[in-house]
């Protein structure tokens, strides 16, 4: 079997420098160290990190996150799967997940096989806001709601600064109070240490703290790849919330991502419906991502949506009460 290790993987990812960042080695590092198992599969010049969580029985399921990553011919692509069964059947995965790198609507060079059906359940948001920071920092401030704007503008005159830190006990503590805020799980302190020590010593990742008077206000992780640039983790205080500290701190880590050579800024996650119904609802709704949205959207970021999730079952009685637990 073309089961590769991660530095091989890594080695591999040259020939795709826009490969997403949850097919990269340090991600599978990173996944590692909390309860999967990285196993990247070649074939050709297809691969995919695969990524397999224990179940009872010694049983699995596996997942591929944004991938599989490169381009093959038709037979290529079928040898490539074949190759993918042959590793989750050795791992006796119960099925495998399968969330592609690409939007709906665009072509991908990808095609899943027909085994593979629609999934019922996403393990990354599906639907996202994607900022375009091409052209000048004016052209992207134009592209802003005004309000979003305005909003900056206010931050930099309230006195609020952005500054790189390692300050991880700082940003988790920031993470808490956002969480209890909010109403949603945080990772551990142990999380965000092995996310920052993986990342930035790829030289993919900085998180950025928003201050004012040497107190910090909110944080962000904000990692790059390639083209690309995604805001995966952020958070704030209730503290000065009136100088708008999120508003530059984002601002900032656009302008970081464009040092990098990024021409796009994934803002990660919006509640998974229609545009209209988005701007019919967010004044009103506060519930899941929509607290959020009415936050992202001011940055002037095309709503895009992927694929979603996609299934191939290897043993179709387990998958069942998996499918019966994901519906609740």
């Amino acid at each position: 079997m073309p089961e590769i290790r991660l530095a091989e993987w890594e080695e591999f990812l040259r020939l795709s420098p826009d490969a997403h960042l949850l097919q990269t080695a340090a991600w599978g590092e990173l996944k590692g160290e909390f309860g999967w198992k990285a196993c990247p599969v070649v074939r050709g010049d297809l691969g995919a990190l695969i990524l397999f969580r224990g179940l009872p029985l010694g049983l699995s399921f596996g997942y591929i996150p944004r991938g599989p990553v490169g381009c093959a011919d038709e037979q290529e692509q079928r040898q490539f799967w074949t190759e993918v069964d042959a590793v989750c059947r050795s791992r006796a995965a119960v099925f495998l997940k399968v969330e592609l790198d690409t939007w709906k609507g665009d072509p991908s060079p990808i095609q899943l096989p027909e085994a593979f059906k629609p999934s019922p359940h996403e393990i990354q948001p599906p639907r996202t806001l994607v900022v375009d920071l091409r052209g000048s920092e004016e052209d992207i401030l134009g592209r802003m709601k005004q309000k979003t704007r305005y909003n900056i503008r206010l931050a930099q005159k309230k006195g609020v600064s952005v500054r790189a830190s390692d300050d991880i006990a700082c940003f988790h503590s920031l993470m808490v109070q956002t969480g209890d805020r909010d109403q949603f799980g945080v990772h551990s302190l142990e999380y965000y240490q092995a996310v920052y020590r993986l990342f930035e010593q790829s030289g993919e990742c900085a998180l950025l703290l928003a201050e004012y008077a040497g107190q910090p206000l909110a944080g962000l992780m904000v990692f790059w790849r390639g083209s690309r640039a995604w805001y995966f983790y952020g958070a704030s205080s209730e503290a000065e919330r009136n100088r708008m500290p999120a508003y530059l701190l984002q601002w900032e880590a656009m302008r970081l991502a464009r040092e990098h050579g990024c021409v796009e800024y994934d803002l990660w996650g919006v509640p998974d419906t229609d545009e209209e119904s988005l701007e019919s609802q967010f004044q009103t709704r506060s519930d899941g991502l929509w607290g959020v949205y009415r936050f992202k959207r001011g940055f002037g970021g095309a709503l895009k949506r992927t694929e979603g999730a996609w299934d191939r079952v290897y043993q179709p009685v387990l998958y069942g009460v998996y499918r019966r637990v994901v519906k609740g």
